[in-house]
Parts: C-alpha cells; sequence; structure tokens
C-alpha cells in the first residue's frame, strides 16, 4: 500500500495496554493513564484506577493525517487527587509501516525525564488510503449509475400457493353430523280424542230418567 497523498485520510490507533512502567507511587498503586498527539489532534485514554505498572486500556482513537506529519507522540501519566499528575515516559512513534502497510501492531519504549527506561506501551494502528486503487477492492470502477437491483429469479420461479375459496363452490358444503336414534323425533300425530269428550252414553240399567223432549235426554247420572 503506497503512503503516497497521505493528507485527509484516516488513521485509527489502539492504545492496548503498557508494561514495565515506571512506579511513581511509594505506598499505593499507581493509576496511568495515556495521552497521544498528532499535530494539534490530542486524546487521552481513561485512568486505570490501580493498574500500577501494567495497566490495560483498549481505546481506539481516530486522527486525520496530514501531509508530512508522520509520527505519534505518547506520553503516560500517572493521576493524582491531590498534586498534580506525575509524568512517567514519553515517546514518538513513527507512522512509516502503517502508512505502507496498513497495520502496525508494536510496542515502544517510554523515556523518564532523567533519561532512563520508563516502560512499553503497545500501540495498534490501522490505515486505509481513502484514494485505494478500485483492483484493491476486488471490484471494477463503476461508470454512471449502476443499475437498479435485480432479486434471483429463482426466489419467485413459482408462484404463491392460492389458498381455497369458502364457502365452496356448488354448495358443497359439509355433511351435518350424524344422527343417532333418530334426533330430533318425528312431530307426534294429532291426538284422536278431542276435548271436551262427548256425552257418556246412558246406562242402560237405568234407563232414561227423562221423557222424550227433556232438555237432558239418556245423560247419566241425572242432574239433581
Amino acid at each position: 500500500m503506497a503512503s503516497q497523498g497521505i493528507h485527509g485520510n484516516l488513521l485509527e490507533v489502539t492504545v492496548v495496554s503498557c508494561s514495565r512502567l515506571k512506579d511513581t507511587e511509594w505506598i499505593s498503586r499507581q493509576d496511568p493513564y495515556v495521552c497521544i498527539e498528532y499535530g494539534s489532534s490530542k486524546s487521552t485514554t481513561r485512568t486505570c484506577t490501580d493498574g500500577g505498572k501494567n495497566p490495560t486500556f483498549q481505546e481506539k482513537f481516530v486522527f486525520t493525517l496530514i501531509e508530512g506529519l508522520r509520527d505519534l507522540n505518547v506520553s503516560v501519566w500517572n493521576s493524582n487527587t491531590v498534586t498534580y499528575d506525575d509524568f512517567i515516559g514519553s515517546g514518538k512513534i513513527p507512522l512509516a509501516k502503517a502508512l505502507s502497510q496498513g497495520f502496525d501492531d508494536s510496542s515502544w519504549p517510554l523515556q523518564s525525564k532523567t533519561g532512563r527506561h520508563g516502560g512499553d506501551v503497545r500501540i495498534i494502528m490501522h490505515y486505509t488510503n481513502g484514494n485505494k486503487p478500485a483492483k484493491d477492492v476486488g471490484q471494477k470502477p463503476s461508470k454512471g449509475f449502476a443499475p437498479p437491483y435485480a432479486p434471483p429469479a429463482a426466489m419467485y420461479s413459482a408462484p404463491p400457493p392460492v389458498a381455497a375459496s369458502y364457502p365452496p363452490p356448488g354448495g358443497a358444503y359439509p355433511q351435518p353430523y350424524p344422527t343417532y336414534g333418530g334426533y330430533p323425533p318425528a312431530p307426534y300425530p294429532p291426538h284422536p280424542v278431542t276435548y271436551p269428550p262427548a256425552q257418556y252414553p246412558p246406562n242402560p240399567a237405568y234407563g232414561s230418567h227423562y221423557p222424550p223432549g227433556s232438555p237432558f235426554p239418556g245423560m247419566y247420572p241425572p242432574p239433581y
């Protein structure tokens, strides 16, 4: 990957961890944090509380590259709540490998105020050239507008199934439930006996107590 024309492109910088840091605390464990500077841009990680000499961060930052500026400045500090923060060490990280190969995962030495070794910081850098030619991304450059997206024909090769219509054609409704024992029963025939009942016939043993022409001929028993 060529490193020409880097101006305006983006560089991802991940602060992974530090190791073997100079200890600035006498009693408790120190609380380190890392500062990354590139041109006028400055980013700071969170404070790793009680991180001691081997803190871990795993924090990513993005910088806009400037033509002719190909180094990062890194510094590590110990956070204090009462007094000023303690300087642990600093260093300069070149971008040559990241810009030429697109990736750099390395540990870089830190130098204390006295010029001694102040520890190491691990930095991962990713660089993707915004002007990368089309052959690097595996496709040909397009001319004009791309044709509209067409789904594969296999997705719609067969029409969807048609649901059965209801009610069924020709009045083919399902048969009613079977009857058991002739239920419901047939309507009852009319009772042959009419009401009120016919007059009782006279009892021949007693005969008629009324002469012919009486309003009660042949009725038994006779009215009182």
